[in-house]
């Protein structure tokens, strides 16, 4: 019997992050979705988002970007409407709001995420019954008790 893929949100920055590194835990969590070890998720805002960083900020890595996300084929969730947004709004930064609501609506067992200021806290953790973890996080997690 095979074991079910476990499900991971990847907000942008861990997106960016493990494509522009050769290396490092970001890049790592990528390769898992690659050998379909996870199913990786991001909603429609992640892409624009980790689109509009990369060209402005990585404008050399932007066709790499857009071949990797093609051929990784993350389940692609829709941005969610406002009465979902509206209920992180007290509990995180309201700009990554929509971000949360996503990862929750997708029914994930992970939001991997790089923004320590805005989203790892017990209190979000509480409200959104989420594992908010780094990518180091979610490997050494991983590593430990989903292998």
């Amino acid at each position: 019997m095979r074991k079910q893929r476990h499900k991971v949100f990847l907000d942008a920055s861990a997106l960016i992050t493990g494509i522009a590194s050769a290396k490092g835990a970001a890049r790592a969590v990528l390769q898992l979705a690659e050998t379909g070890l996870i199913e990786v998720f991001v909603s429609r805002q992640i892409i624009v988002e980790a689109d509009r960083n990369i060209e402005d900020k990585l404008p050399e890595l932007l066709n790499e970007y857009r071949k990797f996300i093609e051929l990784l084929a993350p389940v692609l969730i829709d941005d969610p409407h406002w009465k979902e947004i509206k209920r992180f709004l007290t509990v995180i930064n309201p700009d990554d709001a929509p971000i949360l609501a996503a990862a929750v609506d997708a029914g994930v067992d992970f939001l991997v995420t790089w923004d320590r200021k805005h989203f790892i806290d017990k209190n979000i953790r509480v409200h959104s019954n989420l594992k908010i973890v780094t990518p180091g996080e979610f490997l050494k997690y991983f590593r430990e008790y989903l292998i």
